[in-house]
């Protein structure tokens, strides 16, 4: 096999082949043998392009050409892709108002950037019996941030810390 999973030209295994031309038209169903010699004549490539139908649909064509334009299109997508980061914003339960609004600062600018904001309360010592307290800063954190973010996942603990992540709005 080539890569991709491709049957190309003397690989092609079955018994009968249905080919079709570069055209699009069906040329019908004969054995790889034959098909492979009317794909010599025009100066192209046999090519198996579904090998579960019965029986397997071959097609004649310019098997490098078809290489080239498939990886330019990849290359074209990921081009055209955006990578979403996840930024990290630590609170502990005992912040300081100022510490807080810092807290919703750097989101704000996260959001904007458009990464994702993991939010986390980290509970030390016995701090995690008032998780109460927690859930009330990572809403208000949510309140503060509505204008540039959603909530994806509600505040929730997981062993030691309360986790609150937010995605920025969508622009309309």
């Amino acid at each position: 096999m080539s890569d991709r999973g491709l049957r190309v030209n003397e690989n092609i295994r079955a018994r009968e082949v249905r080919v079709i031309d570069e055209n699009g038209e069906q040329l019908g169903v004969m054995i790889p043998r034959e098909a492979l010699r009317i794909a010599r004549e025009r100066g192209l490539d046999l090519v198996e392009v579904a090998p579960n139908a019965r029986p397997p649909v071959c097609r004649v064509m310019d098997y490098g050409k078809y290489m080239y334009e498939k990886s330019k299109k990849e290359r074209e997508s990921r081009k055209n892709q955006k990578t979403v980061k996840i930024k990290e914003v630590r609170i502990s339960p005992k912040i300081d108002d100022h510490d807080f609004s810092v807290r919703v600062k750097n989101a704000v600018g996260f959001l904007q950037k458009g990464n994702k904001v993991k939010a986390t309360v980290r509970f030390r010592g016995r701090e995690i019996v008032h998780a109460d307290i927690g859930k009330k800063l990572l809403e208000d954190l949510a309140e503060f941030v509505q204008d540039y973010a959603v909530v994806e996942r509600d505040p929730k603990v997981e062993g030691r810390n309360m986790i609150m992540i937010l995605a920025p709005k969508q622009s309309e």
